[in-house]
């Protein structure tokens, strides 16, 4: 179930609202599912959406104009676009500021970004059992969670890649999961697990496995038996000048 994409994109959708500008030509950059793409191609003052994302499968999902395009090389003519929207792409690119500028480039005079990251403090409870456990059982620790950028740093980001009026903030969307392996299996089905190329690359150990629901539980755990997972979304908001 790809609840986070589609819960990032009903919050896009309702910032836009508080805005209240009309847009007529809008780039989905990592349109993922297309829970994004389909509420803009709704709006009836939207005359066109252009999804653009690496994925095939995602992009043979959708019906319109759709680009195979990684996040990182955007592909498209300066000044292409009134509005460009992102709903938790940014968090996979390694040059986060260079993917910036190029969508900054994109932008007509005074278009507006408009996009959603996974921050810093997602998923802090696996990371603190994954941790502890693997280090009590195999002596030894591995990153097995995407690092994530921190609220603080994005806002001076927006800032270098040229945006004007950058702004950026915080949501936390907090869930519940009736163990950490039905956490894991959903986390994989949205996309979203581990992607470093200096993680481990066997499965996690049985034993390790065990000792990190156990620390889950006892350390994070609610009296009824289930366990929360924290989403931290950060907002990036600005300007083309």
């Amino acid at each position: 179930m790809d609840f986070l994409h589609s819960e990032a994109a009903d919050r896009i959708i309702g910032r836009l609202d508080d805005i209240g500008q009309r847009f007529s030509t809008v780039l989905d950059l990592g349109t993922h599912s297309g829970a994004l793409f389909r509420a803009l191609e709704r709006r009836p003052e939207i005359e066109t959406v252009v999804a653009a994302d690496p994925s095939f499968a995602f992009l043979n999902r959708l019906h319109g104009l759709r680009v195979a395009a990684d996040p990182e090389l955007v592909p498209f003519r300066e000044g292409s676009f009134d509005l460009a929207v992102s709903a938790l792409a940014l968090h996979w690119v390694d040059d986060l500021p260079g993917t910036l500028v190029q969508l900054r480039r994109v932008l007509k005079s005074d278009g507006l970004l408009l996009a959603a990251m996974l921050g810093g403090r997602s998923l802090s409870e696996l990371r603190t059992a994954l941790f502890e456990a693997e280090l009590a059982e195999e002596g030894g620790v591995s990153p097995r969670v995407s690092p994530a950028a921190d609220l603080r740093d994005i806002a001076g980001l927006l800032l270098r890649a040229g945006f004007a009026m950058p702004v950026a903030d915080t949501e936390i969307l907090a869930v519940t999961y009736s163990d950490v392996v039905t956490m894991m299996h959903d986390l994989r089905g949205m996309g979203e697990t581990n992607a470093l190329l200096a993680r481990r690359r066997t499965p996690l150990r049985r034993g390790t496995l065990a000792r990190a629901a156990a620390i889950y539980a006892e350390r994070f755990g609610f009296p009824e038996g289930r366990i929360p997972a924290t989403f931290e979304i950060l907002f990036l908001t600005g300007r083309a000048p």
